[in-house]
Formats: C-alpha cells, structure tokens, sequence
C-alpha cells in the first residue's frame, strides 16, 4: 500500500500516526487557567529533546470539530507554566477520563478524583498521584495550522523534577517501580510488561 498524506482526509491521515508511532508515552499536562481554575489532559504526542537545557515537548492538536486550541495550550501560552505528570499504571483510568472535553470552568483534576499538589518551582499544580513531575516553563511554541487537524509544538524547560524517593537509586529512576504505560492505536494502552489492554473514553461534556 502506498499512500500520499496530502490526499487524506485529516483523520485518516491521524489514524496512520497513532497507528504506527507505538507505543507512545503520555504526557500527563496540568496547567491553570488566569481565574487559577486547574485543567489536566493527556497528550500521546510527547518526547525529550536535550538534556542541556533540560526540553521536552508535546503536541496539543486542535479541536476535531471547530480547530480552536484545547485549554491546555491557551493556559500555557497565558501563563507559561506547566507540569508534566507521568502516568503510571495505577492511575490510568482518571488519566483516561480527563480526555473528556470539560467546560472552561470545570476543574479535571476534581472531576477525576485527583489530588492537587503545590509545585516547587511553578504555580500549577502537580498531580500528588503521579510519581514522577517535571515542572516546565514554556520555551517556545510553534503553530501549524489553525483548522481541525492542524497543532502546535509545545516545547517546555524543566526547571524542577520531582520523583517518588521509592524510585529514585543512584541517580536512576526504577522503571519496574514506576510502571509507565504507553498509549497505542484507538482505546488501545500497554502496561509496563507490553500487554496491551483497553480503556473506553468518555465522551460527555459537563
């Protein structure tokens, strides 16, 4: 099968992304709205860039049915502050329901069940559930595109990273304690071990 990308359709173009980029690791972003209203959102478009300076980056896409950007990137580019959560397996299902397209004034974090946890470095909170944290201010975002489908490079400088003292040895995190899970195609995650399992997303607004 040979396939030209600019004669897709945006989603089918999205499907052979999240369809042979596996497994992706999540990028659990909490940031705060200028009202201090919390917001948290997973993101599977997420990666490391350098260590000196310490970047990472993720990719909010723009919303399916309009193309506005998703809270998350209007709260960094407001404030310049965010935190990446990694999740881990035993909190995968309240990462899973923070994927639901929340009203403005809606606080995730609550609405999940999640713990707020002051950050050391920037104003938005952390999720206490989460074992490892990186406190980010934003570095530079760059824009492609403002039509459903299109998204944005968000790259972020950490500027403190929080870990479980549990995981932390020698300098190196315990991968096996941490028990990251990956993202796949569809509702389809992996756990630590590369066993696939699924999480249906909800799909209500409040």
């Amino acid at each position: 099968m040979e396939i030209t990308p600019a004669a897709l359709e945006w989603r089918d173009a999205y499907k052979l992304l999240v369809g042979s980029i596996l497994p992706r690791p999540i990028a659990f972003v909490s940031t705060m709205d200028e009202r201090g209203t919390a917001n948290a959102a997973p993101f599977s478009f997420f990666t490391a860039i350098c260590a000196d300076p310490m970047l990472i980056c993720f990719s909010p896409m723009r919303r399916g049915t309009d193309g506005a950007k998703k809270d998350t990137l209007v709260n960094i580019e407001s404030n310049g502050q965010f935190v990446i959560n990694i999740v881990s397996e035993s909190m995968a299902q309240q990462m899973n329901d923070c994927a639901i397209e929340f009203a403005l004034d809606i606080d995730e974090m609550d609405e999940a069940g999640l713990t707020k946890e002051a950050s050391v470095c920037v104003r938005v909170p952390r999720i206490r559930e989460s074992l490892v944290h990186l406190e980010c201010e934003l570095h530079q975002v760059l824009h492609f595109g403002n039509k459903p489908g299109a998204g944005s490079l968000v790259i972020g400088k950490v500027v403190h990273v929080h870990v479980k003292d549990e995981l932390f040895d020698n300098g190196r995190i315990d991968t096996e304690k941490l028990q990251p899970i990956g993202r796949m195609a569809g509702n389809s995650f992996t756990d630590p071990l590369g066993k696939m399992f699924e999480m249906i997303r909800k799909t209500e607004k409040r």
